[in-house]
């Protein structure tokens, strides 16, 4: 098990001892590692697959989790992931039916099956549900870590309001499976998932099929606020100023020194070269979310 005490309200330390006690109790012998500082959770998830462990219990946030699978993904046996979120957002953990009850998701691990899901590389690093780049991208890691334990969520939602007027113009141009897009755009948005800061982005995602969403929002000062919120309350939405399509790769060319934001974390500048990696980790899911959004399943 690897987890992040520092993660959302930091509470999962006081269910620690009783969580691993259900473990134990149901024939897991289980090992602890604690995080302690960035990078480390990468660190013992490559040790978790060097000395051959079945299953990796995964206890944090989003960026614990990014972490995690990045350690994973320099090995071809990699353990079994069971998902236990304890962020400040968790996008990983809802879109996968996974609550921060901790009873629950212990249950999910303990009870369930596991599927095969999709990961995505960019550059040289993956990501499991976005990597983005443009308005309000930098929320998750600029955001006061007290002010997340404090009142979690709605951190975030007051540093949005703070960057309002602070939203990019950015000069784009991507080649992807079906053709190319260019011109200038205020977001851009590689998704993985259902949701994304908290708002449900794609409308019937797949994360299994060897395809990512893309979203890009065009430039439409000053309305873009506006735009914004017309494409979450209508996540299936696509005209030509927000434009979605599927794809199994792209390569973005952008002249902007803003930096990408992959998971929930900084993760550096400039053109980016992204490809699916087709069923790359095995993750326990409940049954209902392996039906919803896992439709591509090996039959064996």
């Amino acid at each position: 098990m690897i987890y992040n005490p520092y993660s959302g309200k930091q509470k999962f330390v006081n269910h620690l001892e009783a969580t691993v006690s259900k473990f134990r109790n149901s024939e897991y012998d289980i090992d602890l590692f604690e995080t302690k500082h960035p990078g480390q959770a990468t660190e013992y998830a490559r040790q978790a697959c060097q000395e051959n462990y079945e299953t990796l219990i995964i206890v944090g946030g989003d960026g614990t989790f990014n972490e995690c699978v990045n350690g994973l993904m320099d090995f071809e046996k990699r353990p079994v992931i069971g998902y236990i979120p304890a962020g400040t957002c968790c996008d990983i953990g809802m879109t996968l039916g996974l609550t921060k009850n901790v009873d629950k998701a212990i249950k999910n691990i303990l009870t369930n099956e596991s599927v095969k899901m999709d990961v995505v590389k960019s550059n040289d690093r993956y990501f499991c549900y976005v990597s983005g780049n443009g308005a309000f991208i930098d929320i998750s890691y600029v955001t006061d870590s007290k002010l997340k334990k404090k009142i979690g969520y709605f951190a975030y939602l007051i540093k949005g309001l703070e960057e309002l007027f602070t939203i990019p113009k950015m000069k784009i141009h991507v080649s992807h499976d079906n053709g190319t897009v260019k011109g200038r755009f205020s977001l851009i948005l590689v998704i993985n998932s259902k949701r994304v800061a908290g708002v449900n982005m794609i409308y019937k995602p797949s994360l299994d099929d060897g395809l990512v969403d893309v979203v890009m929002y065009r430039s439409l000062y000053p309305l873009n606020g506006l735009l914004y919120l017309i494409s979450f309350l209508l996540p299936f939405w696509s005209t030509p100023i927000v434009t979605r399509f599927k794809t199994s790769q792209l390569k973005v060319v952008t002249t902007t020194k803003s930096r990408w934001n992959i998971d929930g974390e900084s993760g550096g500048y400039g053109n980016q070269n992204i490809s699916v990696c087709p069923h790359a980790i095995e993750i326990i899911v409940p049954p209902k979310i392996k039906q919803k959004y896992f439709r591509n399943q090996d039959v064996s």
